[in-house]
């Protein structure tokens, strides 16, 4: 199976994001990921219900909700009802994720969780057999342009053995370069989150940049 490549849309340029939704799509992307914040679970304010409905309207592909929010279970319905094929949600933002997972894969979303740099797999290996995606965070989640957090791929390789007992993907969210996608495909990683570390504000066009990335 190749490589899975999702754009962060939170690093796209807002002013034209129709066009950046059109243009990634025919490079050639294969989910697009939209950060949700609210100010509290994290620093930040992300993207919105607004830019999402933009994204969706401009593209068949799948498109991914990151939930960075308290008590994400509340939000749920809304997004699956505005098309989102994915739903991650960070279990510390969740007095019941378990309730939320099942609430997420019975609108027919496939259903997924973040794990922060300080958050153990033993703590979350209850909800392994509950998700689709395990999406890794290699930066303490919030801002793009962090630094790669090496003591995660500790982490990383926990969940590539566990994996032979379960049925999720294993994707990274931060600080994704060329490098790290080359050395973390060889492990077992499945799908990247690109930002500015390899996909946005360079001089190639986005099909150029990701078809070098399939070749890593």
């Amino acid at each position: 199976m190749g490589k899975i490549l999702c754009p962060s849309m939170m690093c796209a340029n807002f002013a034209k994001l129709e066009k950046e939704t059109v243009d990634l799509d025919k490079a050639g992307i294969d989910v697009f990921h939209i950060d949700i914040m609210d100010g509290s679970f994290v620093p930040n304010f992300a993207m919105g219900l607004q830019d999402f409905n933009i994204i969706r309207k401009n593209t068949e592909k799948i498109v991914d909700v990151h939930l960075m929010i308290n008590n994400p279970g509340n939000y749920v319905d809304l997004f699956a009802e505005k098309g989102a094929d994915i739903i991650y949600i960070h279990p510390e933002a969740d007095i019941h994720p378990t309730r939320t997972l099942d609430k997420i894969r019975q609108a027919g979303v496939k259903a997924g969780i973040a794990i922060n740099p300080g958050t153990s797999v033993a703590s979350v290996q209850e909800l392994l057999g509950l998700v689709d995606y395990i999406m890794v965070m290699t930066v303490n989640p919030g801002f793009s342009g962090q630094i790669y957090l090496d003591y995660v791929d500790e982490k990383i390789n926990q969940l590539v053995e566990s994996q032979e007992n379960f049925n999720y993907q294993i994707m990274v969210d931060g600080a994704i370069s060329p490098v790290k996608i080359e050395k973390l495909s060889v492990i077992g990683v499945e799908g990247f989150i690109l930002g500015t570390s390899s996909l946005f504000g360079k001089e190639k066009d986005y099909a150029t940049i990701l078809s070098e990335l399939r070749k890593l």
